[in-house]
């Protein structure tokens, strides 16, 4: 199978997990930013992720894509709880999150964005759903205060370092991509529960952090 993505996507990020949680092989192909007729030629739209599956034919959307091989890899199926709890915390969080994610997903070397015209593209839209990343970089100190203040909420939830819920399951697909993507932030202090569930997470799914690449 082949998965179409964008490194920062968390929607792409779901759609990785999954391959990496059941041993799966998956050849990951990262479209540039700007790139409209790729996905549009296997989809019909711009949209990531896009899985090829083994028959041929594409399928997008992400937790589409984590029911197909869910079930494609025959294992214990994921736990489909999600607890209320879990959602709004990461309603909550996700109205300033990418705030903090968005500027700096264009600085820190990711290979959709590797050329100036990919930047540009990635800034002219998110800037109109975002605002400005130059100023919201500027109050990066407001927003992981925030984020500090909120993340003790999350920890409470977590029942172990391998899972959010009592079993593996559709609560780790939705909330690592947003811890994932937060380190990219410099400055970042996650409380140790958080810490290590994000790294064992980052483990178990073959997703790696963005710790070294933090501005």
């Amino acid at each position: 199978m082949k998965l179409y993505i964008y490194d920062h996507c968390p929607f792409c990020v779901r759609a990785r997990m999954i391959f990496g949680l059941r041993g799966l092989p998956v050849e990951i192909e990262v479209f540039a930013n700007d790139d409209e007729a790729g996905p549009t030629a296997l989809i019909g739209e711009k949209v990531v992720p896009i899985l090829v599956k083994p028959d041929g034919t594409a399928m997008d959307e992400s937790l589409d894509i984590v029911r197909f091989v869910d079930e494609y890899a025959g294992k214990e199926r994921l736990d489909d709880t999600i607890r209320p709890e879990i959602q709004a915390w990461l309603d909550k969080v996700g109205k300033y999150a990418n705030k903090l994610i968005a500027p700096r997903c264009v600085l820190i070397g990711l290979p959709e964005f590797a050329s100036e015209s990919a930047r540009l593209y990635y800034t002219a839209k998110k800037t109109a759903i975002y605002g400005n990343f130059v100023e919201n970089f500027k109050h990066s100190d407001t927003y992981l205060a925030q984020l500090h203040a909120d993340l003790p909420e999350l920890a409470a939830f977590i029942y172990s370092e391998g899972h959010i819920g009592e079993r593996l399951g559709y609560e780790d697909i939705i909330t690592f991509p947003l811890l994932r993507n937060l380190t990219m932030v410099k400055g970042l202090q996650y409380p140790e529960q958080i810490r290590f569930y994000v790294e064992r997470m980052a483990k178990q799914s073959g997703v790696p952090l963005y710790y070294d690449k933090a501005v």
